[in-house]
């Protein structure tokens, strides 16, 4: 598919960008932590040194999801970036949760500290500024690619802004005190910020992994091109999900019992238009024609919304 392609090269795009600027970052915050002995901002520079890795697992991702379908894969290799966003959930988690057990390694062994150097502010207020500009760019090839790792990547890097808000705030306190656990606490805060946008992130990309969708205007959407098709009926068992942020849509409508296949199989076509034409993003659609009054039957039908079910 085109736009499967054209995604890829998106994602492809906006990681190597990541890549170039979060590695630049990393070594100048790592550098300028060490020189000026602050755990803050070793913490926000090894905070870059995952989003490296992220980057380099973006990229790995824009070629698994290019290739085609084959035997083993018939939707395609879609998936692989919703488990990589996953991926990307636990290595956030795992980096705050190593940065505030050094941190309070610091506060409870180490009784004493030096006041970290002027060199972690100017480190601080570059890294403001670097994390602001590929904030912005990741998140404008997130929307450009539909891409539901881009965007979370936009949001780690939106926190990183305000972690390294916090950071800079705390080397100020600490400085213009003398009060050098100032900034073994921030380090411990800034950890768990990167622990809150880790779960953030594990809890939308687990949804997606279990085929859910919050989203009822796509729903109602998709019912709405129904109704628009004439002899087209009771959308009902109407399943949603996301594959690489396109939908894959099950849905069945009631036709009059008396019409030909042809004449069904027609109406089924029109509303896959339909839908085509009002929900953005379509991967597949697979529309099931039943007779009207067919649900009367009593039969129980396990799977999918109805429009009653959506409604407040």
């Amino acid at each position: 598919m085109a736009s499967i392609e054209y995604r890829a090269k998106l994602i492809k795009a906006a990681s190597l960008i990541a890549l170039g600027g979060n590695l630049a970052l990393g070594v100048f915050k790592i550098g300028s932590g060490i020189l000026a002995d602050s755990l803050a901002v070793l913490g926000d520079g090894i905070d870059s040194l995952v989003d490296i890795l992220i980057a380099v697992m973006a990229l790995v991702v824009s070629r698994v999801v290019s290739r085609p379908a084959d035997r083993e894969h018939p939707w395609g290799h879609g998936r692989a970036e919703t488990i990589a966003t996953a991926l990307l959930a636990f290595l956030l988690f795992f980096a705050g949760a190593q940065l505030i057990l050094n941190s309070v390694n610091q506060l409870i062994f180490e009784r004493s500290r030096e006041i970290p150097g002027r060199l972690a502010l100017v480190a601080t207020l570059v890294s403001v500024a670097g994390k602001t500009l590929l904030a912005f760019i990741q998140s404008w090839f997130g929307k450009k690619a539909n891409s539901a790792m881009l965007r979370a990547n936009a949001r780690n890097m939106t926190g990183d802004v305000i972690l390294s808000l916090g950071v800079l705030a705390g080397l100020g306190f600490s400085i213009e005190t003398g009060i050098a656990i100032l900034d073994s606490v921030t380090a411990i805060l800034v950890g768990l910020w990167v622990i809150r946008s880790a779960v953030s992130i594990f809890i939308e990309t687990n949804l997606e992994l279990m085929d859910g969708s919050a989203e009822t205007d796509a729903y109602q959407a998709v019912f709405d091109a129904v109704h628009s098709v004439p002899g087209a009926g009771n959308p009902h068992r109407t399943r949603m999900r996301r594959i690489a942020g396109l939908w894959d849509i099950d849905i069945d409508i009631e036709v009059n019992p008396d019409l030909t296949v042809y004449a069904a199989h027609r109406i089924a076509t029109q509303v896959e238009l339909a839908i085509k034409n009002r929900v953005e993003g379509i991967f597949d659609i697979m529309v099931h024609v039943e007779p009207s009054g067919d649900h009367l039957r009593g039969d129980t039908e396990g799977y999918g919304l109805s429009e009653a079910e959506i409604r407040p």
